[in-house]
């Protein structure tokens, strides 16, 4: 890395833009991320007890915990990373030095230990889940934060947030689809993880070297590297849950949020489930992949109609149609493949949905939160939406492992008892059904429609009219 930062001459004259090639090298930080996140989500409950032996209770467990301290550590690593003064800057030397220690933890989460006690694979499986989610915060929170110092412009915040997203959503899927191959060529099931594991490591590290090496000579010339001297004071934790509690509207974003990403949360760890031993399939991963990957191009549909009917709309017709794809999962007999994959395919509608137009609804309600206060304050509220998200994926994971420990599951059997069979069947249709509603009612009594929303931009505008006028 060159080490010589810009002189203030220089750092004066216009930036160049952002190449095709430095877009791309920003957006690939994020392909580890999305690609080890999204495997957890969907293949780490199913392989704890299937292939490393605990309970259903010891497997949500470690999912809950390390899920926990995945939320709780972001602020301190936020601070320290804030906090950092060396010559490349303050985010690129954790980036850089996370890495392998991110792809190593990744991988140790697919070892089965040669164990024979259960408590001590237990304690393995949390200890490395622990590792592995400081590792994930290392690399990931100040990389996401490199979004605003590299650059002011507006139009070019947009493009780097929309190929971060779009390399986020390939990672998720390339991790699916390598499962797919995966387990359809190497027969044991501790060998299948262990490749996927091994694969998936590998590749969610050399992205994150490309973003580094790709970028830093914007930075560079964009004088990005130090933080510009402010006089903001930076608010108390507890400071600022008076802030968003104050907030009504973004009480009932969070509330749709949080019952919509627990029904999804819920869909994702009991799939695996439901295809390997109600539907018997040998492979999950087909269904993972036609809900995840076609929620991409749903994405553009949900926009598409949010612009045209609005928020609250698209968010009843797209929520609906879930509900009633995700029942009829309930009532879907083995051997009805086909039936399976479509109502995956109807169900990615519902998915993006419930991606979309909660975090479309948030910046209404920061400009709400401006016109009230006078005050630009995303940070708090985005922090806030991205550890209550945490809380939730913990919650419902748990949730899922609970019914199946009292239904009967049992770890390593080819065959369950007809009990949890129907416990892995009405945790994919009828409890998901019920949060789903519960994300529809809020979503009625949200007050910030479209015409409210036209009013807050309104005044705002009068009054930077006026203060530009006074000044």
């Amino acid at each position: 890395m060159a080490s010589n930062v810009p002189s203030s001459s220089a750092s004066h004259s216009a930036p160049k833009p952002f190449s095709l090639w430095g877009k791309l090298a920003f957006g690939a930080g994020d392909i580890g991320p999305g690609m080890t996140a999204n495997l957890l989500a969907f293949s780490y409950l199913i392989f704890l007890t299937t292939a490393a032996g605990l309970s259903p209770v010891a497997a949500g467990s470690v999912l809950a915990i390390g899920r926990i301290w995945d939320a709780v550590n972001d602020p301190f690593i936020g601070y320290l990373s804030d906090k950092t003064r060396t010559r490349w800057g303050r985010r690129y030397p954790w980036i850089l030095l996370g890495a392998i220690p991110f792809g190593v933890t990744f991988f140790l989460n697919w070892i089965v230990p040669a164990w024979e006690s259960d408590t001590a694979r237990f304690w393995y499986y949390v200890v490395i889940s622990l590792l592995f989610q400081v590792f994930y915060t290392v690399v990931n929170l100040p990389y996401t934060t490199l979004t605003a110092e590299l650059t002011k412009d507006y139009d070019e915040r947009t493009e780097l947030t929309a190929f971060r997203l779009g390399s986020s959503l390939f990672g998720a899927i390339a991790a699916l689809g390598l499962g797919l191959v995966i387990t359809q060529s190497v027969e044991d099931l501790r060998q299948q993880y262990l490749v996927l594991g091994g694969i998936c490591a590998v590749l969610s590290v050399l992205p994150l070297l490309w973003c580094v090496w790709g970028t830093y000579p914007y930075a560079v010339q964009r004088n990005a590297l130090q933080p510009a001297d402010t006089d903001e004071v930076a608010l108390s934790f507890a400071a600022q849950i008076k802030v968003v509690f104050a907030n009504r509207a973004f009480l009932f974003v969070v509330g749709i949020y949080l019952f919509a990403w627990l029904a999804l949360q819920m869909t994702a760890s009991i799939i695996p489930f439901y295809a390997t031993f109600w539907m018997g399939l040998d492979s999950y991963f087909l269904a993972a992949l036609l809900v995840q990957g076609t929620a991409i191009v749903m994405m553009v549909v949900v926009n598409y109609l949010s612009r045209r009917l609005g928020k609250q709309e698209v968010f009843y017709i797209g929520i609906g149609v879930w509900i009633i794809a995700q029942i009829a999962l309930f009532f879907v007999q083995p051997g009805q493949v086909a039936f399976l994959y479509l109502l995956c395919i109807v169900i990615s509608f519902g998915v993006a949905t419930a991606y979309v137009v909660p975090w479309a609804m948030l910046p209404d309600v920061i400009e709400l939160d401006e016109l009230k206060t006078g005050q630009r304050r995303e940070g708090i509220f985005y922090a806030f939406m991205t550890l209550l998200q945490k809380v939730g994926l913990a919650l419902g994971l748990f949730l899922v492992s609970l019914a199946l420990q009292f239904s009967g599951f049992v770890s390593e059997a080819t065959q369950q008892s007809d009990q949890a069979l129907l416990a892995i069947r009405v945790f994919i249709g009828p409890v998901p059904m019920v949060l789903l509603l519960a994300a529809i009612a809020l979503t009625r009594f949200y007050p910030i429609t479209r015409q409210v929303h036209e009013t807050i931009l309104l005044q705002l505008a009068e009054r930077t009219r006026n203060q530009a006028q006074d000044g």
